[in-house]
C-alpha cells in the first residue's frame, strides 16, 4: 500500500506546483502588460498593479490561512466583509446607483463574497450546529443585499447560496466549473450582443432599460475605443480622458464600468485575453484543489458570480474586492492539516474531484 501512496501525492503535489506556476504566470503576465502598455500609451498602470497585487496577496493568506484553520478563516472574510459592506453603503459611484439594478459596484461584490465565505466555512465543519449558523450567516448576507436595494446583489448571492447547497448532490465537480465557466461567457457575450445591435428589439429595449442609457453610452465609447486601438489599448488609466461621455458626466470616476470592456479599452485585446487566463487560472486551480466538492463549486460560484458583477459595473475597481476574492481563491484551494468533514450534512461520504470514492 505504501509503495503506491507515495507516487500519487507526489504526482499530486507536482500538478499543484504547476498550477501555482501557471498562477504566477498569468498574473505576472498582466503586470508586465499593464507597464508595457502604459508605457506606449503614457498611461497611468497603478491601478491595474495593485489589483494584481491585491489578489496575489490575498489568495497567499487564504492558502496559508486555509491550511491552518479551514473553518475559521473563511469564516473571519465573511464576517469582515459584510461588515464593509454593511459599513460604507456609499461607496460606489453615483452612475452606479442610477441604474434599476441597484449597486453592481463595491458593495455588491463584498457581499457575495461574503455568501461565498460564509458557505465554505460552513461546509468546512463537522459540528451541525456550527454549519447551521454559518449557512444562516450567508442568509443573513442575502438580507443585507435586499436591504441595500440591489437586484443584483439579491440575485447573485441567492444563487450562491443555492449553488452551495446543491454542491452536496454535485458528483463531478469539473462539470460544475466548466457550468461556471459558461455563465460567465454568456453574460460577456450577452453585454457584447447588446452593443452590436444584435438582439432582439424587445430583449435589447428591456436590457437598455435596466442597465440605463448612460452606462451603455459608455460600454460604447470604450468598445470605439477598442476598435480603433485594438493592439495596445489607448494606455491604462486613460478612458475618462478619452470618453465623451465619461467627460461629461459630473461624478464620473473614469471607468467604462465594465471590467472586459475597460481592459479592451485601455490594453486592447491581449489584455482581455489575460483577464480570461486569469479566471481560467482560477477555476482550474479549483478544480485541482484537494478541499472537498462542495467547498470548491461555492468558491468556484462565488467567484463566477464576482465575474458577472465586474462585467456589468466596476467591482473589480475597489482593492478590498480584489483581495477577497483571492483570499476566498486560496482558501478554497488551501491544503488543510487536518480531514475534511463529510460533504452533505447527512454525513455523506466525502466525493473526490471527478467523482471516486475518496
Amino acid at each position: 500500500m505504501s509503495s503506491t501512496a507515495g507516487p500519487s501525492t507526489e504526482t499530486e503535489y507536482e500538478r499543484h506546483n504547476v498550477a501555482d506556476v501557471a498562477g504566477v504566470v498569468a498574473l505576472g503576465a498582466c503586470a508586465v502588460w499593464s507597464l508595457i502598455t502604459a508605457t506606449a500609451r503614457a498611461g497611468r498602470p497603478e491601478g491595474v498593479l495593485l489589483a494584481v497585487l491585491a489578489v496575489a496577496a490575498g489568495y497567499v493568506c487564504g492558502r496559508i490561512s486555509g491550511a491552518l484553520v479551514p473553518m475559521a478563516a473563511p469564516c473571519a472574510a465573511a464576517l469582515a466583509e459584510l461588515g464593509l459592506a454593511l459599513a460604507s453603503p456609499h461607496a460606489v459611484p453615483a452612475p452606479d446607483t442610477g441604474s434599476p439594478l441597484g449597486r453592481t459596484g463595491a458593495t455588491a461584490a463584498l457581499l457575495v463574497l461574503a455568501t461565498g465565505a460564509a458557505c465554505c466555512a460552513a461546509w468546512a465543519t463537522r459540528r451541525l450546529p456550527a454549519r447551521v449558523a454559518l449557512f444562516l450567516l450567508a442568509g443573513g448576507a442575502v438580507v443585507a443585499a435586499v436591504d441595500a436595494g440591489s437586484v443584483v446583489a439579491v440575485t447573485a448571492c441567492t444563487g450562491v447560496l443555492l449553488c452551495s447547497l446543491a454542491s452536496a448532490r454535485m458528483r463531478y465537480r469539473g462539470l460544475g466549473l466548466a457550468g461556471f465557466g459558461l455563465v460567465t461567457a454568456l453574460v460577456t457575450g450577452l453585454a457584447l450582443a447588446l452593443l452590436k445591435g444584435v438582439l432582439p428589439s424587445g430583449l435589447d429595449d428591456s436590457l437598455s432599460g435596466q442597465l440605463t442609457q448612460h452606462r451603455v453610452l459608455l460600454w460604447r465609447d470604450a468598445l470605439r475605443l477598442t476598435e480603433s486601438e485594438p493592439g495596445l489599448g489607448v494606455g491604462p488609466g486613460r478612458f475618462g480622458e478619452l470618453s465623451p461621455t465619461a467627460g461629461e458626466t459630473l461624478l464620473s470616476d473614469g471607468k467604462p464600468h465594465s471590467a472586459p470592456l475597460q481592459m479592451a479599452a485601455e490594453q486592447g485585446l491581449v489584455g482581455v485575453c489575460l483577464l480570461v487566463a486569469v479566471f481560467c487560472w482560477l477555476l482550474y486551480v479549483l478544480w485541482r484543489s484537494a478541499r472537498s466538492t462542495p467547498v470548491v463549486l461555492t468558491a468556484g460560484a462565488a467567484l463566477t458570480a464576482l465575474a458577472a458583477l465586474a462585467t456589468l459595473g466596476n467591482a473589480l475597481s475597489f482593492t478590498t474586492v480584489t483581495a477577497g476574492a483571492g483570499l476566498l481563491a486560496g482558501v478554497a484551494t488551501a491544503r488543510p492539516w487536518g480531514d475534511e468533514p463529510p460533504d452533505s450534512i447527512t454525513a455523506a461520504p466525502i466525493r473526490a474531484r471527478d467523482g471516486r470514492a475518496s
